[in-house]
């Protein structure tokens, strides 16, 4: 591998001893998506390789160059979780490396197929599902569009390995465990090496923002908010000298910056909660928490967590959900 020079500015790399960041750009707000590599004795694994643009590939051609990897030299490409900006790549480098295979959780492998297999199922789910809850009418055929114009951003599509929750997964020399981490993705998995207590964390925590929790149909996790809260309390109690995350930069607070997520998390169930005195949609608690100049892919994010924390509060016995001709409502009180 080439000499350990550090770039500047988003779409660059970054050693950080035997770990290379690679910060590979996006065509949205975040900016970049951290990319991980790792050299073992057989070859590199690569951690999240990112979305497929044509910008990205061209990074990446850069990148492996300058440091002097081939594509052959990826042995193994490990995702921690589904969605696009993780995932997009995965076939490509699959296919630019000769067969590496490509290690995604079950459920991860589920949920990819749902949104961009044949036919797309999520798509109508997910657009019946904001209609009942408030979504106008004239917004659904410009969020299909933009729901399937990421189709070829995860094109094409990776055969996949199943990893499990609990399995020792080798990342470059070291062998890391496998820990299920549900939330911000249902079947999200982060990997921790005990020995040198490094942490790749994916989107899970996330040092400066606080990533996304989507409610979405489909019966895999019915209250998210719940499961990635308790994730939080719990992986917490982890040792961690340096968590990698997918986005941002590597961080050392890792357990303050979990349980600080937690309490964001109680700030706005409360928040949304305190604005339900009279019933209201889940699309009007939405605008009224995250604002009317959301563009469409952040309208889209914004109100899947919004029924996040809805769902929570439902659950939880703090408000009512109620439905009339086909429109769901919601109010604080219980029945």
């Amino acid at each position: 591998m080439a000499g350990g020079v550090k770039l500047t500015g988003p779409g660059t790399w970054v050693r950080h001893e035997d770990v290379v960041q690679v910060k590979v750009p996006l065509p949205f707000p975040l900016r970049w998506v951290n990319s991980y590599l790792l050299e073992g004795p057989e070859g590199f694994t690569l951690i999240d390789p990112g979305l497929r643009t044509a910008e990205a590939e061209q990074h990446w051609e850069a990148a492996l160059s300058e440091l002097g990897v081939a594509f052959t030299d990826i042995e193994r490409i490990v995702l921690t979780h589904h969605h696009p900006d993780h995932y997009g790549l995965a076939g490509w480098f699959q296919q630019r490396s000769g067969g590496a295979p490509v290690l995604l959780s079950g459920t991860g492998l589920k949920q990819a197929r749902l949104l961009w297999g044949d036919g797309q199922p999520m798509t109508e789910q997910l657009l019946a599902l904001f209609q009942r809850h408030g979504l106008p009418a004239e917004l659904a055929p410009q969020l299909r569009e933009h729901m399937d114009g990421f189709v070829p951003s995860v094109s094409p599509q990776p055969q996949v390995t199943l990893v499990q929750a609990g399995e020792t997964v080798r990342l470059g020399g070291a062998p890391y465990a496998a820990i299920e981490t549900p939330g911000h993705a249902a079947g999200h998995l982060m990997f921790y090496a005990a020995d040198s207590r490094k942490l790749f964390c994916g989107d899970h925590v996330l040092p400066q923002i606080s990533p996304n929790v989507s409610y979405l149909p489909g019966g895999i996790d019915e209250n998210p908010l719940a499961s990635y809260m308790a994730s939080l309390e719990q992986v917490s109690r982890l040792d961690v000298s340096l968590a990698f995350p997918g986005h941002r930069e590597p961080f050392s607070h890792f357990a303050a910056r979990a349980l600080e997520l937690v309490r964001h998390h109680e700030e706005r169930l409360g928040l949304m909660k305190a604005q339900l005195a009279e019933a209201k949609s889940a699309y009007q608690v939405c605008r009224d928490t995250f604002g009317d100049r959301l563009s469409l892919h952040q309208l889209r994010f914004a109100l899947a967590e919004t029924l996040a924390h809805l769902i929570w509060l439902r659950e939880a016995g703090q408000v009512r959900e109620t439905e009339a001709e086909g429109q769901a409502r919601f109010i604080a009180g219980t029945d």
